[in-house]
């Protein structure tokens, strides 16, 4: 299968790409820069240069494939509604492209704000005016592509997915603890991340193109429930920093726009999806992740996320 996938180069993708490949795959990879091409090629990948704005290319990228792998999202969460309206005209491109094919769309979400304080299951629907209710069009864009013959589906991911390299949220708690001197967490601490190892992940976006049903709704969530508390003892303890609590009132002035995420409570099961495709997580889980020490090294960097 020749797949097209966009944010071939980022942190998840560049773990897509290898595991397509290995498993027999060719791949066509979105690039928006000289630097993502060079990497793409030194993976193995041919190169396709565009951006999500561009329009034709990302058409011509999904017409000249046997399947697509959405990862491309702005990450820009100072402009989230811009992020989200770009992400959907995209989605709506390349599904157009593929009308009547029974290619595969597999398209990147994420779990957060689909049931706020108790587990979510694949069978939730995100409320409009959640956290992540913005990106709830581009979802319901993908699962409708189906009655126009296209085998899409929609792989919300964990909030943290983990591993070398991560510059998400994880990495912006610790750069924002460095700056604060002191690693926080939201009233008790006692509300819940769900989590995934990018390897896992990527092992699941390959089973989704190759084989996922169309209209299928998949969690890529190994680890159900950590306590974000927990999160925010392993950061201070690593950096030698107390650990204290934000009230939720002064949480969007402590963490920013992580704030509400950090604050969010969002167990969440994958069982459906470990059924469905028979997918088991084999990597390590996020505490032992952090415990590792990679997230803390200076050459880690800061993070890329606003």
């Amino acid at each position: 299968m020749r797949v097209f996938v966009t944010g071939a180069s980022g942190f998840i993708g560049s773990a897509v790409v290898p595991e397509l490949i290995g498993a027999g795959h060719q791949v066509l990879g979105l690039a928006r820069s000289d630097a993502s091409a060079e990497r793409l090629t030194a993976a193995g990948a041919q190169v396709h240069c565009g951006t999500l704005e561009d329009l034709d290319s990302l058409r011509a990228g999904a017409a000249a494939s046997d399947g697509v792998i959405h990862l491309a999202f702005i990450h820009d969460f100072s402009r989230y509604a811009h992020a989200a309206h770009t992400d959907l005209r995209a989605i709506e491109t390349l599904g157009a492209a593929l009308e009547e094919s029974d290619r595969p769309l597999v398209v990147a979400s994420g779990t957060l704000g689909i049931a706020e304080g108790r587990v979510a299951t694949e069978r939730d629907v995100p409320v409009a005016d959640s956290i992540g209710g913005l990106r709830a069009p581009s979802a319901q864009a993908t699962l409708a592509l189906t009655a126009r013959g296209v085998r899409s589906s929609v792989l919300r991911l964990a909030p943290s997915v983990h591993g070398e390299g991560d510059h998400g949220f994880v990495k912006t708690l610790i750069d924002i603890a460095r700056d604060k001197g002191v690693s926080g967490y939201v009233g008790d601490g006692s509300n819940r991340w769900c989590a995934v190892h990018r390897s896992d992940a990527a092992r699941l976006f390959r089973l989704a193109v190759e084989g996922a049903p169309a209209g299928s709704i998949l969690h890529g969530v190994a680890e159900q429930a950590v306590p974000v508390r927990t999160i925010a003892e392993v950061i201070g303890r690593h950096l030698g920093l107390p650990v204290a609590s934000v009230s939720r009132e002064d949480a969007e002035r402590h963490f920013g726009w992580l704030g509400g995420f950090f604050g969010a409570d969002s167990p969440t099961s994958s069982a459906l999806t470990r059924e469905l495709l028979g997918w088991q997580p084999a990597h390590q889980g996020l505490i032992d992740d952090l415990e590792q020490g990679h997230y803390f090294r200076a050459s880690a960097g800061r993070s890329t996320l606003p």
